[in-house]
């Protein structure tokens, strides 16, 4: 069984710890990192991101890179403001962040280029999460709002000026600062879950754009982690509570009241420990790893409902966790192989270079986005700007002549080869028409005939 990993960070300098699921050893401690809630992600697989906030009181912030073979920072960015939550694709295209000022960031992992800057809420950004088929964008912020950005939208500045506005939907229902978002399974056809300091969590739907469900909660919820069946959701609290919660009870008809105080909450998960910071499923969907304020991480097997293994971080709160498949760079080496590693074992690959202060690009330039298919997923997508594809382009061409001749044939032959295709397609549904008529005009002969005799 392929192993995963257990990568888990803190508001204070303790760094990032990064375990194995099963092993429970630690694999690497990466130093200097103080990150906000939600400000760490894994980009692909490929390296590790973190927003950085030195002084809650200041303007400024960083966003730094880790790749998996150094505990040291490799990449520091610098963004016009400071940033709190990252978020990206799946294919580590973009990165997207979250300004205390509302603005939301929207930059090119390739090239470092920040593509978008829109105002995104009045309030600084606490959540981003995208949508399981990448085509959507979700946002929360402390005015309590809950919005929801479609990445065509964003760069089709025709369909903004008809829509009046750029967000897909905005959901106002949260009384205080939104802490936590999640999202389901379904695309634009998913739920969204979303959790508050007004105790309450709020499923919605993308495909009604309405309020499906209100659970009020004793405590005030910090994460939310949706079951992978979707049939419940765990939040953790702050009274260092893990609450379970239905999402397919019967609902009544005044369920979006307050008054139903602790409807459809039908267990927790409860050790003694300080407040829930952080949850996490492994990717079984049975294991929900905790990050809590006393600097510990806990494995909960969600059957038994007992805790199967603790890792200790730091003295500060977990605030963040991420559960992903072990890097190859993360894998020993074997005995008697110390020299020679595998084809991605220790081997140091370049990171990308760091994210733009302020946009690079002409406002009065095009800026167009392609979203294709990937051949491996049938639900995922890969996003790529025209820029990023004439500069591949153009550093092919800058490789000689012969090479782009070579490339112009290759063209010219699959064009061939699917003109000839077409050729044959449309000759045997030339043969099979005349049979038809054929058919039929011997049919009708032979029924004139009957009836004169």
């Amino acid at each position: 069984m392929e192993d995963e990993v257990v990568i888990a960070s803190s508001s204070i300098e303790a760094g990032i710890g990064c375990w194995g699921l099963r092993s429970g050893a630690e694999h690497l401690r990466y130093r200097s990192c103080a990150s906000p809630p939600h400000g760490l992600v894994s980009v692909a697989g490929r390296f590790l991101a973190s927003s950085q906030l030195r002084d809650s009181s200041s303007s400024s912030g960083s966003v730094l890179f880790w790749s998996w073979n150094k505990p040291q920072v490799e990449v520091k960015s610098f963004p016009a403001e400071a940033i709190n939550p990252l978020a990206c694709n799946s294919d580590g295209t973009y990165i997207v962040g979250g300004g205390v000022s509302g603005h939301i960031y929207l930059w090119e992992v390739a090239t470092g280029r920040l593509l978008k800057k829109w105002h995104g809420h009045y309030r600084p950004v606490t959540c981003l999460v995208f949508s399981n088929d990448q085509s959507l964008l979700i946002s929360g912020s402390e005015d309590g709002t809950v919005r929801v950005w479609s990445l065509l939208m964003i760069f089709d500045e025709e369909g903004q000026q008809r829509a009046g506005h750029l967000y897909e939907y905005s959901f106002t229902g949260h009384a205080l600062p939104v802490t936590d978002i999640v999202t389901g399974y379904g695309g634009s056809n998913a739920i969204i879950l979303s959790s508050s300091l007004d105790r309450t969590c709020k499923v919605w739907s993308l495909a009604r754009g309405t309020l499906l469900r209100n659970i009020v909660f004793p405590s005030i919820i910090d994460a939310v982690a949706l079951d992978p069946g979707e049939h419940v959701f765990y939040a953790g609290g702050r009274d260092g509570k893990i609450y379970i919660a239905e999402l397919n009870a019967q609902t009544t008809s005044n369920n979006n009241n307050n008054n139903n105080y602790g409807l459809h909450i039908i267990g927790t998960l409860s050790d003694q420990s300080k407040a829930i910071c952080s949850l996490g499923f492994a990717l079984d969907g049975f294991q929900l790893v905790v990050g809590s304020e006393d600097g510990m991480v806990r494995v909960w097997d969600t059957k038994t409902r007992n805790i199967i293994r603790v890792f200790k971080h730091a003295k500060g709160p977990v605030n963040n966790i991420v559960v992903m498949r072990q890097p190859a760079a993360l894998y020993p080496r074997t005995a008697g192989n110390n020299n020679n590693q595998g084809p991605m074992g220790r081997r140091h690959v370049a990171l990308p270079p760091p994210l733009e202060k302020y946009s690079s690009i002409d406002e009065h330039s095009e800026l167009n986005a392609f979203i294709t298919p990937r051949s491996n997923s049938y639900d995922a997508t890969t996003y790529t700007t025209l820029q990023s594809m004439n500069n591949q382009i153009n550093e092919l061409q800058q490789h000689g002549s012969s090479g782009a001749s070579e490339m112009e044939l290759e063209r010219l032959k699959l064009d061939c080869k699917r003109s000839m295709q077409m050729v044959q397609q449309w000759k045997k549904m030339y043969q099979n028409l005349n049979q038809f008529c054929v058919g039929e005009l011997l049919n009708g002969e032979g029924d004139e005939t009957n009836l004169m005799l």
